[in-house]
Formats: C-alpha cells, structure tokens, sequence
C-alpha cells in the first residue's frame, strides 16, 4: 500500500484573535545535527498554506522541523515597536516533531502572541 500521509499547518495571531496571513515558513528534514530544507510557503489569508506541506507521495517517516518567520509578521502588524535590526524576543519560531505514521495526517498548528506561542498535534 502505497503512504497517503500528508502534513499541514496555520498560524493563529492569539494576540489580535485572527489568523497570521503572509507568514513566511520554512519545512526542514532533520537527521542528526543535518538539516536540509526540503519546502518553503507563505501563509494565505486563512493562515493556512495553500497546498499540503509534504503531500501525499513526498510524505514519508522520520524528524521534521518547522521555522515559523513570526517576527516580520509582528512588525507589520503592529504588535512590537522594535528598529529593524533590532532582536526581538519571537522572530523565528522554531518546532520539530517526528512522524511516525506514513499513512496518518499530521497537523501542526502555531498560536502565536508577541511573547509567547504554543503548538499541539492537531487534526
């Protein structure tokens, strides 16, 4: 039987009770201290990514990272008053999760706030 797995994610703005559109996001395969990106998005409107991160047929077992690019969004967003140069507390978020099921969807959503953020297996 062929794996039918696929991964997706989105993005809520807990802070402003919307979802975070135009986030940058990066998807990494990780094996040992290597990381190879393997999936670059955006986030549309919704918060969401248009298409699947890893589709059916690319979706496979193993190590993941996601890099959440959050810190331009709160710029824009008004949420932080930083100089671009600046570091900010949250600027690239960072999560990584196994995949343990080739067969299984696995969703991995962001709540975000300028401070603080949380992630859960979703569905």
């Amino acid at each position: 039987m062929a794996d039918t797995g696929f991964l997706t994610t989105h993005i809520l703005d807990t802070a402003q009770g919307c979802p975070a559109a135009g986030v940058t996001i990066w998807l990494y395969r990780v094996s040992g201290n290597s990381h190879r990106k393997i999936a670059e998005t955006v986030t549309n409107q919704d918060g969401r990514t248009d298409e699947p991160l890893l589709p059916v047929g690319k979706f496979s077992t193993g190590q993941y990272e996601l890099v959440f690019f959050i810190g331009d969004y709160l710029r824009k967003a008004g949420l932080v008053k930083t100089e671009p140069d600046a570091p900010m507390f949250l600027d690239q978020v960072p999560i990584r999760f196994g995949i343990d099921d080739a067969d299984a969807h696995y969703h991995v959503p962001l709540l975000v706030s300028p401070y603080g953020y949380s992630t859960y297996r979703g569905s």
